[in-house]
């Protein structure tokens, strides 16, 4: 006699239980992870380019203005964050300088983030709200 050899019924449903399970934990933390990535992504390039709004107050003893960040890129140093075909991944990006030109603002979101970050130049503190 030639004995049959596989998995039964059972076993492929233990295995396709647990796979589901494994599954219905990990998609939702994935999807946190990559949250938190575009808020980085947002932060980074808010603190680069104050980084290079200081610098170009160096050397035009004045702070800009810039409305978003491609708009941005004339600091000097300065490259925004883009995507695949080349667009900035910034819903929300801007430097607004004050009328006399010795202080400013900046704000910056994620396109995919849930957090919008805001700088003053007068405090010199980052701060984080939903967006």
């Amino acid at each position: 006699m030639k004995k049959e050899k596989g998995f039964t019924l059972i076993e492929l449903l233990v295995v396709v239980a647990i796979v589901g399970i494994l599954a219905a934990i990990a998609i939702p933390q994935f999807a946190a992870y990559r949250t938190r990535a575009y808020n980085s992504t947002a932060e980074t390039d808010l603190r680069n380019s104050i980084t290079a709004q200081e610098a170009a107050f160096v050397d035009n003893d004045a702070y800009q203005s810039c409305a978003d960040a491609v708009a941005c890129e004339v600091l000097p140093g300065f490259k925004a964050t883009k995507d695949g075909n080349a667009a900035s991944v910034m819903s929300a990006f801007s430097h607004t300088a004050a009328a006399d030109g010795q202080s400013f603002d900046a704000t910056a979101t994620h396109n995919n983030g849930d957090l919008r970050y805001d700088y003053d130049s007068a405090t010199g503190v980052i701060t984080s709200a939903p967006a």
